[in-house]
């Protein structure tokens, strides 16, 4: 099974008041664990970077003006995530800016059902605590000091992390029925030897050693009337 954890950067929060993507970052699980294979693409995004974005990623105007613009790009995205389930952290944000990219070039856009949100998951499962990407690496001890800026690789990396502890795909004997793909050992039956019972009656010897110790009694309930 193959999924692309994804995430991106952009110049603010909505693509249609002119905000757009200048990042884009993703890791290949395969079931359930990173294959190795990434996609990362700086993107000019033929506009000014807003002084709060650039906080947020610290990529500048100048810095991504040496880029190709999405449409020189996006070849090479979308063969990278082919049909893949697509994980993401708050998927409606990314999902938005992607398909804003992809209309404007008169692609298909992504359909929802595609993605699986990671927000959503941690939500459902830790209901009234903290969903940040950071306080889940901190939930399930995933490093994330080199996070001082946002980026759109690193984010995906550290994502994938936390999507494993979030499905549980880190739990011993989670894909034992896949691995378990072995001969069947079948018990090997052994016919019952049947012994006749041994004799318990005690001997003289035996009656007599316990009718002296019976004697030695003092006032035996048993001989009580």
């Amino acid at each position: 099974m193959r999924e692309i954890v994804l995430d991106t950067e952009t110049t603010g929060l909505d693509p249609n008041t002119g905000d757009r993507i200048i990042e884009i970052g993703c890791v290949e699980l395969i079931n359930h664990m990173p294959s190795g294979e990434t996609y990362q693409q700086y993107i000019n995004p033929e506009r000014d970077m807003p002084a709060e974005s650039f906080r947020i990623h610290g990529l500048s105007e100048a810095f991504l003006a040496d880029y190709p613009v999405f449409a020189e790009v996006v070849d090479g995205f979308l063969d990278f995530i082919g049909d893949a389930k697509l994980v993401i952290h708050n998927a409606a944000f990314d999902i938005k800016f992607i398909n804003a990219e992809l209309e404007r070039l008169g692609f298909a856009a992504l359909p929802m059902t595609r993605a699986i949100d990671t927000v959503q998951i941690a939500r459902t499962r830790y209901p009234g605590a903290s969903a940040s990407l950071d306080d889940l690496c901190r939930r399930f001890g995933v490093d994330n000091t080199s996070r001082t800026l946002h980026g759109a690789l690193l984010d995906s990396s550290l994502l994938a992390e936390v999507y494993i502890d979030l499905i549980g795909a880190r739990e011993p004997g989670f894909d034992l029925a896949a691995r378990d793909t072995g001969p069947v050992v079948q018990a090997q039956r052994r016919d019952k030897v049947v012994r006749p019972a041994r004799p318990h009656a005690p001997s003289t010897a035996e009656l007599a050693a316990h009718e002296t110790l019976v004697t030695r009694l003092d006032d035996p309930i048993w001989q009580k009337t």
